[in-house]
């Protein structure tokens, strides 16, 4: 762990990864869903019109947001905020890579490889913590590949559900237009809320805060991105 970020700090960093035990925060580390995130998603495109890339953006609710920037700024050193603020998104993605970045992606129904994340930043901008993050993928999709109903699909969860994570909406609870983005008009995109089982939904709101999570619990309650294409 970092020199910048003393110990209660590193368990928050740990709780964001989907990683928290019992023994780091026994009092909150299972409440389901403890923290949420609003996020957006860019799919980016090669120079040969390709998904290459999914460009994430996950944006902390203002309350953890403020836990995490008084625990940083309350850390030993004279680092400014901004390396301290690096030194965090270092350590989630450092954390985040075991667990997929919490992103699964299919295309026609398959399992979609993704490579390894190596360019991400950690902003605090309106009282907000954001982690931007780009995440590639192994083979980049030809977009012809995309139509007839073989749409790319992904999915960006916590399994634990410690973090609910939701697509940004606006005030009448709709997504918003950055929320789910190609930049290219042979595609189009939508958002489609999860419908969890209502046996899943009492199950996470039976758990207090000394449960563990089943893993995957996360995925029952996850949105779904969908981008479908027409034959150029």
């Amino acid at each position: 762990m970092s020199r910048y970020l003393p110990d209660h700090c590193r368990s928050l960093v740990l709780a964001l990864a989907g990683l928290l035990g019992a023994a780091l925060l026994p009092a909150t580390a299972a409440a389901h869903p403890h923290v949420w995130a609003d996020i957006s998603v860019t799919i980016e495109l090669d120079e040969q019109g390709r998904v290459e890339a999914l460009r994430q953006r996950w944006r902390l609710d203002p309350f953890y947001s403020l836990m995490l920037l008084e625990e940083l700024k309350s850390a030993e050193g004279e680092q400014p905020m901004e390396a301290r603020l690096d030194q965090l998104g270092s350590e989630i993605r450092s954390n985040l890579a075991p667990k997929g970045y919490f992103t699964e992606v299919r295309h026609a129904g398959e399992p979609v490889a993704l490579d390894e994340v190596t360019e991400y930043t950690t902003l605090a901008r309106d009282d907000r913590v954001a982690f931007h993050f780009r995440l590639p993928l192994v083979e980049p999709l030809p977009l012809d590949s995309l139509a007839g109903g073989d749409d790319l699909r992904y999915r960006i969860y916590d399994p634990s559900y410690y973090i609910e994570m939701i697509h940004e909406i606006n005030e009448d609870q709709t997504p918003r237009d950055d929320a789910l983005v190609i930049d290219t008009p042979n595609c189009t995109t939508r958002i489609i809320r999860a419908e969890p089982d209502p046996e899943m939904v009492a199950k996470a709101a039976q758990l207090d805060r000394t449960d563990e999570a089943p893993e995957g619990l996360g995925r029952f309650f996850a949105e779904t991105g969908e981008v479908s294409c027409s034959s150029s």
